[in-house]
């Protein structure tokens, strides 16, 4: 439960930024024309490292908006029952909540189609809706590189930034995803299937995000999303560039490769992924996101939250939806134990 001082309640995490309706096939290996029935699922990155964590046994929040449709209705109660709380979560009257469909081909390709048209309701988050003490407040404020890629929800979010000026731990997610940029990829239905970097793409945000980092305390993301950041690649040059921009922890990402992370302090770990069979691997890297804050929150080294953090993302990978997917300790704890008595490595 959330702690209060004074009038304003305190957070452990508070997420600002992505969510929506995930309708995912209920058969694998199938292309989405030919599929007949679906899943519904809370989505979107920012709410997904809310349940992540809620579920680890954290007070978390999430600040976004949906439409005001039935589908923004069950997000709320989705939110509910995951325990995350939604006083931050309002209605955008003009705009329906988006709807994200995926194809699943384990082990490895999870095509999207995101339904965001013609705007996504989580990009209306205006700078002067911000609980700006309960943001100052939090013991980690979590946000997005999706939330920099419109107006208002960018000058939103560096408000936030700006008014948390780096207090406790604030988590940059690089979180790109290059069909929510202006001029990105969109198919001729409407949705924003992946696609590959639209020309000047990444040169139009990479100030966006060089502004966020500024602020951040840590940075996470993956190869392409450390590349749009800083312009390099290799894992170790994203690193030190993340650490460069300001942070002082950079996590990067490398799939089958496993997890590096190096601290500002000297501290650098790389931790390889743990086996598991891969079902679904769409939010998997939530899942990483709501086990690192756990790890942060609970001052544990970086291996150990590595380790952590890895495990709750296979975890993820190894169901099928992403926030009901979501482990518990015991859960992860069991994985690691099992993991540990594989390789003969002493768990967390």
């Amino acid at each position: 439960m959330a702690e209060s001082v004074g009038s304003a309640q305190v957070f452990d995490l508070i997420t600002m930024g992505r969510i929506g309706v995930d309708l995912y096939p209920l058969q694998s290996g199938v292309p989405l024309a030919r599929v007949e029935t679906f899943g519904k699922f809370l989505g979107g990155s920012a709410a997904n490292v809310a349940v992540a964590a809620a579920r680890l046994g954290r007070s978390a929040a999430v600040i976004t908006r949906t439409g005001d449709d039935p589908f923004g209705a069950y997000l709320h109660e989705a939110l509910k029952e995951f325990g995350v709380d939604d006083r931050w979560v309002t209605p955008v009257g003009a705009l329906p909540t988006p709807v994200t469909f995926c194809e699943i081909f384990p082990p490895d390709d999870f095509p999207l189609y995101f339904y965001r048209r013609p705007k996504a309701p989580d990009l209306e988050i205006h700078p002067g809706e911000l609980d700006l003490d309960a943001i100052r407040a939090a013991r980690v404020f979590w946000m997005t590189g999706t939330g920099l890629s419109e107006e208002p929800s960018r000058s939103a979010t560096l408000a936030a930034l700006a008014a948390r000026a780096r207090a406790g731990t604030t988590v940059f997610d690089l979180d790109w995803r290059p069909m929510f940029w202006p001029g990105g990829g969109e198919a001729s239905d409407g949705s924003s299937p992946a696609a590959p970097v639209p020309p000047g793409g990444a040169e139009r945000a990479r100030p966006h995000y060089a502004e966020a980092l500024r602020h951040a305390t840590v940075a996470v993301g993956n190869l392409d999303e450390c590349e749009i950041a800083t312009g390099v690649r290799e894992p170790e040059a994203c690193a030190e560039a993340l650490l460069a921009a300001g942070v002082e922890l950079a996590v990067v990402k490398q799939g089958p490769k496993g997890v590096l992370a190096v601290h500002r302090d000297g501290a650098r770990v790389s931790v390889p992924p743990v086996p598991v069979e891969v079902v679904n691997g769409l939010g998997a890297g939530d899942a990483f996101g709501g086990a690192l804050c756990h790890g942060l929150l609970a001052g544990w080294d970086l291996t150990t939250t590595m380790r952590y953090a890895n495990a709750a993302g296979a975890l993820v990978a190894s169901r099928l939806a992403c926030s009901a997917a979501m482990p518990t300790r015991d859960e992860v704890d069991a994985l690691l134990a099992r993991s540990a008595a594989r390789t003969s490595q002493p768990p967390p």
